[in-house]
């Protein structure tokens, strides 16, 4: 199976069969509920033996099916479980996709903890420990090329949901999605990122006290970056880098593109660019869709994924 099989197919082929797996408590059940939404029937927590027979040649399937396979998985092993992948797309000529979902540790210890839930490999160990165990296990699963990641840290429900279609390539208007975020550089780099600049070079207005409250919405904010002597030349510079590689992602058949700007709070520089280059992709004609990690709350993440870890 190679990456184009997995990414990169017309919206008409979008997937007989799209397998949900990843880390316990990032999402999968949100995402097979999704897909079902999508038209998909989906199955959760088939025993990775009985794949073969649930999964009919591509011309047999009556629906697509969405299957969502993990550790909780009777016999599931990330060798076992990608040889039947490649064994339904080589013998059986099925459009298998394969998505992993991925979460900070952090986050998964919190889901847990307000859940009550317990972890399937925390059952006689601490929580820390299960999830640690679980990552080590399937860190060669989300290494493949061919297999789409999404981290699932700050994505609030609905946004999730946009992002699985868009990553899959289930729109019905297909082509390049550049997708802008701002964040903080003090809480981490976004995962899911394909470029990132850094805007901790600008003038910070966080050290005026009549800016500091705001964010880089605000217009006083704006003109106050904007303001700085080099910001016209670092945004022609951003821009003629980006000019001729959007039509290059276009034609490789990327769907989904992703852009961070960081800043130290991720509040006021990172916002005002991410807003600023939104619109430049938009006067170009792009599909752009924008987003402010940090303004889910006072200097904070957005709220977690789910409640529901599993």
């Amino acid at each position: 199976m190679t990456p184009s099989d997995v990414t990169n197919g017309p919206a008409s082929e979008a997937g007989r069969l799209i397998i949900v797996t990843g880390m316990s408590g990032a999402g999968k059940t949100l995402a097979l509920k999704a897909l079902e939404d999508m038209g998909f029937e989906a199955v959760d927590n088939l025993p990775l033996s009985l794949l073969g027979n649930l999964v009919r040649p591509e011309g047999d399937m009556p629906r697509r099916l969405a299957i969502g396979i993990d550790i909780r998985t009777r016999d599931f092993g990330v060798e076992p479980f990608l040889a039947e992948v490649d064994r339904l797309t080589a013998d059986r000529g099925i459009s298998v996709r394969v998505i992993f979902l991925d979460c900070d540790d952090e986050v998964l210890t919190r889901r847990y903890t307000e859940t009550r839930r317990r972890h399937p490999l925390a059952v006689d160990r601490p929580l820390v420990d299960g999830i640690h165990r679980e990552r080590a296990l399937v860190a060669d699963l989300r290494t493949r090329p061919d297999i789409v990641v999404i981290d699932t840290s700050t994505l609030p429900p609905a946004e999730f949901k946009r992002v699985l279609a868009l990553r899959l390539g289930l729109e019905a208007d297909r082509g390049l999605v550049v997708f802008v975020t701002s964040f903080a550089y003090r809480n981490g780099l976004p995962r899911e990122a394909d470029l990132v600049f850094d805007a901790r070079f600008l003038t910070n207005p966080h050290y005026v006290e009549d800016l500091r409250p705001k964010t880089g919405r605000d217009a006083e904010v704006a003109a106050y970056i904007a303001a700085d002597p080099v910001f016209d030349s670092f945004f022609t510079a951003l821009t003629n880098l980006l000019a001729p590689l959007l039509p290059r992602f276009a034609a490789e058949g990327k769907s989904y593109l992703t852009i961070a700007i960081g800043c130290t709070g991720g509040r006021h520089r990172s916002v005002f660019v991410a807003e600023h280059l939104s619109d430049w992709l938009r006067e170009r004609g792009a599909r752009v869709e924008l987003r402010h990690r940090e303004l889910g709350g006072t200097g904070r993440r957005n709220p977690s994924l789910i409640n529901d870890p599993l």
